[in-house]
């Protein structure tokens, strides 16, 4: 399969392209109107997709800085997102 069949190469995607082309091939395989060569092919691009998107937000969440507040309610510095 080539970039040509599938659409842009997926490194070079941005969050919101990848996540729309992800929810178009969701929208394909659930109508179920897709050959089943051509369902297997869209649904590995939607794995990749997948993982690309959540490589991105990793990386948006890594760089996610809080306000640490000091004991009167003022801003007095950040410190990293805690995920958890």
């Amino acid at each position: 399969m080539s970039e040509d069949e599938t659409g842009p190469a997926i490194a070079e995607m941005s969050f919101e392209a990848a996540l729309q082309e992800l929810e178009s091939i969701v929208a394909k395989l659930e109508r179920g109107d897709v050959p089943l060569e051509q369902s297997i092919e869209i649904y590995e691009r939607g794995e990749l997709l997948k993982k690309h998107c959540d490589g991105l937000l990793k990386t948006a969440e890594q760089k996610i800085e809080k306000i640490r507040l000091s004991a009167d309610g003022k801003p007095e510095g950040t410190e990293p997102f805690d995920v958890e």
